[in-house]
């Protein structure tokens, strides 16, 4: 009997984090049609001058390293340090305004409700 489905993938979130300076990094640890696991590796990467996320999907975020933080739209700001997360409907315009060199983000991307 041969099983077809796909093998079990796995790996380490601390594992091949660059020294600072590095370009950001956005891994993609898992996608289905519905949802999307990333890890992203910071070295001090804010969003640029006056650029907004506004995504169609919904996220929920957690800060796994270092610190960071989020300006969103209508003037709120979220400091976030390790083990903080974030749910951000889709839309929800936001940036990251100050992140340190060592942060580690895990962030869920999922399909938003139509209706």
């Amino acid at each position: 009997m041969t099983d077809s489905a796909a093998p079990a993938t796995h790996g380490n979130l601390f594992a091949g984090r660059l020294a600072a300076g590095s370009e950001e990094i956005f891994d993609t640890l898992f996608a289905s049609a519905n949802c999307r696991v990333e890890r992203i590796v910071s070295f001090g990467h804010a969003s640029p001058p006056g650029f907004w996320y506004e995504q169609d999907e919904d996220e929920w975020v957690v800060l796994l390293a270092g610190s960071a933080v989020l300006a969103f739209a209508e003037g709120r700001r979220l400091a976030m340090q390790a083990g903080d997360w974030v749910s951000l409907p889709a839309r929800c315009r936001h940036r990251v305004e100050t992140v340190s060199d060592d942060a580690l983000w895990l962030a869920v991307h999922c399909r938003a409700d139509s209706a």
